[in-house]
């Protein structure tokens, strides 16, 4: 398995199809370095493409899940930015950059496995925009969250501003965005960023595993199948949505895991499917 420096990929339990994948940064409480836009996409893509992968678990080494971009690496993007005495080189330059980013933490999306987010701790800024590409997000009632930006004197650009409106609704994201306000796990329950907040890490870790291990249980191309439906018809209208997924369910309906299910009901039993 490859070796990274920012993040880490584990597999906790050796008989389970559910992977995970730690920020590693613990003493610098998990901020973003320049390393990690590169090394995310490589993973998630490993992960994807590895058919004994059916979940994936993205969380925190360490007390916090992600304080935001390292801000030793943003300074060092920036001074990369610079093109003496071109204002319009170092622009064009400074998007490439920018979209390149975007593109690291867009992955998690193009990832065809369920990615899940379990945070504990904090959650600032670069922190937002992973969760809110995630399938699922979960948290601890003691987390705490930011889309910090704004306090940076930046607008945030990897995606909180686009995806953020559509989990907890554009009035909320706007107050967030622009407050810049810390908020607790309780409030991003009641928010709807996460599906629940775990009274512990310890009461988190087992809750996900176990979301995980049920939705590892089920037919992989259901369960990317749904994935995929769902993130295509977000930015359709119904009827295309509709006809998006009579398209893709004419390619995928009739499969082995269809008959697997019907068989496993026969015989009273649990289905069992093959990898992807």
């Amino acid at each position: 398995m490859e070796k990274y420096t920012a993040i880490e990929i584990a597999q906790e339990n050796p008989k389970s199809s559910v992977f995970t994948l730690y920020l590693n940064r613990p003493r610098r409480s998990n901020a973003l370095s320049v390393e990690f836009f590169t090394e995310l996409p490589n993973a998630l893509s490993s992960l994807d493409h590895n058919p004994n992968v059916s979940v994936i678990i993205l969380c925190g080494k360490g007390k916090h899940f992600c304080s935001g971009i390292d801000l030793k690496a943003l300074a060092s993007i920036s001074s990369d930015f610079q093109t003496p005495s071109d204002r319009g080189r170092s622009g064009e330059k400074s998007r490439r950059a920018i979209k390149l980013m975007q593109e690291a933490i867009t992955a998690i999306e193009k990832c065809r496995k369920p990615v899940i987010a379990a945070v504990q701790g904090a959650c600032i800024g670069g922190g937002v925009d992973i969760i809110t590409a995630c399938d699922i997000r979960y948290c601890t009632e003691e987390a705490f969250f930011s889309v910090k930006e704004v306090d940076l004197a930046i607008t945030a650009d990897l995606g909180s501003l686009q995806r953020l409106p559509a989990i907890v609704g554009y009035g909320n994201a706007m107050e967030l965005a622009l407050t810049g306000r810390t908020f607790s796990g309780s409030e991003a329950k009641a928010l709807g960023l996460v599906s629940k907040a775990f009274g512990s890490k310890a009461d988190m870790d087992e809750g996900v595993r176990a979301i995980a291990d049920g939705i590892a249980a089920k037919s992989p191309l259901a369960v990317i199948g749904t994935k995929a439906v769902m993130l295509a018809s977000r930015d359709m209208s119904l009827s295309q949505g509709l006809d998006y997924v009579a398209t893709w369910n004419s390619a995928m309906l009739l499969s082995g895991d269809l008959k697997e299910v019907a068989a496993a009901r026969l015989q009273n039993r649990k289905p069992s499917f093959s990898k992807l």
